[in-house]
């Protein structure tokens, strides 16, 4: 199993937004493209309150190459993402790392 962390980091003042069309659409569209979530967070107490973490779990790379890919150019993730950005960019900056567990994981 493969775990990748990602990081957004918004712009001021959007993070309501981003977290709505997560819960409303994302997943939705994620659930028909067979991506899997591990778990979402914001910070309570850290450096930035403008941040959403997540994780998506991956049996593999290939997997997360066909998945990812085929949810970027899906048309109606391209048209929620236009939709919710016409008043402007939701994301200054994501960051991602992919992650594999050590044999002493809780997380296998």
């Amino acid at each position: 199993m493969i775990y990748e962390l990602r990081i957004y980091r918004c712009v001021p003042g959007r993070l309501p937004t981003l977290l709505s069309r997560f819960e409303n659409e994302t997943l939705r569209i994620w659930k028909k493209h067979g991506i899997r979530q591990a778990g979402f967070w914001t910070t309570l107490i850290g450096k930035s309150n403008h941040e959403i973490i997540y994780m998506l779990a991956w049996d593999s790379m290939a997997e997360r190459e066909k998945r990812w890919g085929a949810f970027l150019a899906d048309p109606e993730w391209v048209a929620v993402v236009a939709n919710t950005e016409k008043d402007g960019q939701l994301v200054e900056n994501i960051s991602s790392q992919l992650l594999t567990p050590t044999g002493f994981s809780a997380v296998k």
